[in-house]
């Protein structure tokens, strides 16, 4: 494991996104706040690695601008208004559903509102992901997400999809290795948009902390 997570943080390296690693998720929140400054505007993903890490509680501790998605009562018109203002936030915390040792981040959206983000906007994007999650290439990146990432998550949102039930998702049944964007054609799908990030043309705009422990799914 030692060797991959270093073959994966040079290849980051390569492609221009800043890596850092981190053996314990207990010290996560020493180094993010590190990178912070009082007064940043903020805001995150439904990251379930940014929750167990720590960074969630940190980032909404009242010291900094915080955008917050999910807060009680807020209307879909205000969440969707939230959306919008992370295009122009100081710094956008998630994980990725997969980093390769190629040095890219393997990713797939329901909204949209995550890749979007990791692709464009933010001034500082924090990816912060579990050892779990290195994989060799963006094909295995995208099997793990047919097989671990994607039915997990539905269990967690309460969504009824066929990947829910079976464990995996559903095109597994047809294939072993089927087309990136075969699935289910449920409405709650949340396998819709893909995004592989790889080089990057802003240097050390997308960092990624690799923590030596699992995190999220």
């Amino acid at each position: 494991m030692q060797n991959k997570i270093e073959k994966t943080i040079k290849a980051l390296e390569k492609n221009n996104m800043r890596a850092v690693f981190v053996p314990f998720k207990k010290d996560i929140v020493k180094t993010v706040k590190e990178m912070l400054f009082e007064g940043a505007k903020i805001t995150n993903g439904g990251s379930v690695s940014v929750k167990e890490s720590g960074v969630d509680e940190l980032i909404r501790c009242g010291e900094y601008n915080y955008l917050d998605r999910s807060r009680p009562g807020i209307t879909p018109e205000e969440q969707l208004e939230v959306y919008k203002n992370v295009l122009d936030s100081d710094f956008y915390f998630c994980s990725s559903n997969a980093i390769t040792e190629e040095g890219e981040l393997v990713n797939v959206d329901g909204n949209s509102n995550r890749i979007s983000a990791i692709a464009f906007g933010p001034k500082n994007v924090i990816v912060i992901a579990g050892s779990n999650k290195l994989v060799r290439n963006a094909k295995e990146g995208f099997l793990r997400i047919k097989k671990i990432a994607a039915p997990k998550n539905c269990v967690r949102l309460g969504i009824n999809s066929p990947c829910a039930t079976l464990g995996h998702c559903i095109s597994l049944e047809r294939s072993e290795t089927p087309p990136i964007t075969d699935g289910c054609s449920g409405d709650g799908r949340i396998c819709v948009n893909y995004l592989v990030s790889g080089r990057q043309r802003i240097k050390n705009r997308i960092t990624v902390i690799i923590c030596g422990e699992e995190l999220g799914y």
